[in-house]
């Protein structure tokens, strides 16, 4: 209990009692908050404790840290970061310059010769089950001498290159503090317990001397000063909370605790060390550490299938990254993945948490996509089998429902997973040579533009996922004897259809700062045109008398090939993110195409990283797939070969997403 000295003196006059009321109150106002975030404790102002920002911060554009930040246990960081926070007050109320006006809006060059189709003809095609009607519009008759790409693609001038950026820390610092316990029982009784803390960091050093001012690498404070004052146009801020979670939000006091055995931390520390930056890469762009703290962190607490897999996982990367041959890591991968399956098994077999067990699902069908090596044996079943119980449990969870109309399913953001679920059942559709489970939800999202967050999760925007799914559901009925006018009818609507998602020339940009950070927004519409090139290529593969080596395919190509130089490269960089776009182009190119070339530049940037995941299978792919188009264009058959053909011929079942 604190004590109060109370001094004899002289009698105060009212004023020098009001004084020393005021100081008193003012100093009362002024303790230390124990519960704020930690830059009001820092900048010693009151926090309402707003979440996730508080007012405070909102207010002045500060970051807001509930979690212990690295700088608060150094005197000298502290210090430091108050200076920073003041500087950065300081510049929010100094007006700032003037932005250019924006460019002027051009419809997109036509894609077709043909007149525009109208909205009845998309919103009537592609029947998920069945092929069209007798007396719909496609039935009627239909010039063929336009059925080649020639004759559907004309596309707008090639981007000019960006300059490439010497340097990109590609996210501030942060730790997570881990608890593991290890519980050992005897004849049912707890005998004892033992608990350990570890802390994971990804603290980067900053950057080299270049001019700028030495804030830590890609910092808040290094982000504000530079976007505040420079002459481009401000992007808007991207929605933190976009999506909705299976798990509740933690509070900043909870503490995450997570049972695994003295034998298996090291997968764990691995898994945080060297795994979880490969997962969600987009999500990390679009909110730092919501991949962390919104899916992976509260799973692994709470869900022990989720736990097994991504332990499985740490094993698989471990064994790949290290190329070492170990039968540790072998038991390991095997055994967790036989507990993660087992985990589901029994959770199906009791029907019960239905969004843990979806969880778990699309963790096992899309986390081996990040690690491992083309020629790694998993003891496991095919991906899509996997699939099938997912859409099993996202139809009884009614997630497509939900997505479909939020306001009324009483949800208010799209569910992730039904997100990660599109993101699976669209790319991977392609794969096997099948429509999209969820096709008609996409199509009827696509005509009403509505989203299902693939921008915000992946970096595609919504509106070109939803014509791959349509491109998907045309391949399928190909292969199921479509008239071949008709065929030509579809690609041309869906021709017409992109044209429509083209934004304006000039679109496509550098998306980093002056600092090096990335521009989340800027990157989503630089990954969007990669995928847009890469869906015209799939559908003009589609025409009748298709060939890799006509002067329109070989254009597309090059598009695609230029448009690479706008996604950074190398380890931190996102090729690992276009697994499926860089297939279906590389599939396209000949020998002289420039896309050779610069897929073997970006293959040596990334280095090791190269060889393993969803990159390093079509790599693998493409080689096998380049020496089979060699060998069939010396005996005179130019129209190419398929990946699927060659995954087929290999015995090769991969998800390349």
């Amino acid at each position: 209990m604190s004590k109060t000295n109370l001094k004899m003196g002289a009698p105060k006059s009212a004023a020098s009692e009001a004084k020393a009321a005021a100081a008193a109150a003012a100093a009362k106002m002024h303790r230390r908050s124990r519960s704020g975030c930690f830059t009001c404790r820092l900048r010693r102002k009151k926090c309402e404790e707003g979440k996730p920002t508080c007012k405070a911060c909102k207010h002045l554009g500060l970051r807001c840290e509930y979690k212990r930040p690295m700088w608060w246990s150094n005197g000298e960081q502290r210090r430091n970061q108050k200076e920073l926070i003041k500087n950065a007050i300081k510049r929010t109320q100094v007006s700032k310059k003037s932005t250019p006006s924006a460019p002027s809006i051009h419809s997109p060059p036509s894609l077709c010769h043909s007149n525009p189709t109208s909205a009845e003809l998309y919103q009537d095609s592609f029947p998920q089950s069945r092929a069209p009607s007798v007396g719909s519009p496609f039935s009627t008759p239909y010039d063929c001498a336009f059925a080649s790409p020639e004759g559907y693609f004309a596309m707008p001038p090639p981007p000019q290159p960006m300059i490439a950026h010497p340097q990109y820390p590609m996210f501030s610092p942060y730790e997570v503090d881990i608890k593991t316990e290890r519980q050992i029982y005897i004849n049912g009784e707890q005998t004892r317990r033992d608990s350990t803390i570890s802390t994971f960091s990804t603290y980067q050093p900053p950057p080299c001397g270049n001019g700028m001012p030495a804030f830590p690498a890609d910092s808040w404070v290094q982000q504000e000063y530079y976007e505040s004052n420079s002459e481009a146009l401000t992007e808007e801020p991207v929605d933190i909370n976009f999506f909705e979670y299976p798990h509740e939000p933690a509070t900043p006091e909870h503490e995450t605790v997570i049972n695994v055995d003295d034998c298996d931390k090291y997968l764990l520390s691995h898994f945080f060390d060297k795994v979880l930056k490969l997962i969600f890469p987009i999500l990390e762009v679009n909110q730092h550490g919501s991949a962390r703290s919104d899916v992976i962190l509260p799973a692994l607490e709470s869900n022990k299938a989720y736990l097994h897999c991504c332990l499985s996982i740490a094993a698989t990367h471990k064994k790949a990254a290290e190329s070492v041959e170990s039968e540790q890591l072998d038991n390991d991968i095997v055994r967790h993945r036989y507990a993660a399956i087992s985990e589901l098994c029994e959770a199906l077999g009791r029907d019960e948490n239905h969004s843990q067990i979806l969880e778990a699902t699309l963790g096992m069908i899309f986390f081996q996509c990040s690690v491992g090596r083309a020629d790694d044996a998993l003891p496991d079943i095919p991906w899509h089998q996997h699939f099938q119980a997912a859409i099993s449990l996202v139809n009884k969870l009614g997630l497509p429902e939900a997505v479909m109309d939020l306001a009324a399913s009483g949800h208010s953001h799209p569910p992730f997973n039904m997100a990660l679920t599109a993101w699976i059942d669209i790319l991977g559709a392609s794969m096997i040579g099948r429509s999209p489970v969820f096709a008609d939800t996409y199509r009827e999202l696509n005509m009403s533009s509505r989203t299902a967050g693939l921008a915000e999760l992946m970096g595609c925007e919504d509106n070109v996922m939803f014509l791959i799914s349509e491109i998907a559901c045309l391949d399928v009925q190909k292969s199921e004897g479509l008239d071949e006018v008709v065929l030509c009818k579809y690609v041309e609507v869906l021709a017409h259809e992109l044209g429509q998602t083209e934004p304006p020339q000039g679109t496509v940009q550098n998306c980093f700062s002056t600092t090096g950070a990335i521009r989340p927004r800027q990157l989503s519409a630089n990954l969007s045109a990669v995928f847009r090139i890469a869906a015209r290529i799939y559908l003009c593969s589609l025409v009748p008398g298709y060939e890799p080596r006509q002067p329109s395919m070989c254009h597309l190509v090059s598009q695609f090939s230029d448009l690479m130089n706008f996604i950074p490269a190398g380890p931190d960089g996102f090729d690992r993110s276009l697994a499926w776009p860089l297939l279906v182009a590389g599939t396209a190119s000949v020998a002289a195409s420039p896309f050779r070339s610069m897929f073997a530049e970006r293959c040596s940037r990334l280095g090791d990283a190269a060889d393993f995941g969803s990159f390093g299978r079509v790599r693998g792919l493409l080689k096998e797939v380049w020496q089979a188009n060699e060998e069939a264009y010396a005996l005179g058959d130019f129209r190419g070969v398929g990946w699927r053909g060659v995954m087929l011929q290999k015995g090769w079942d991969y998800l390349l997403i």
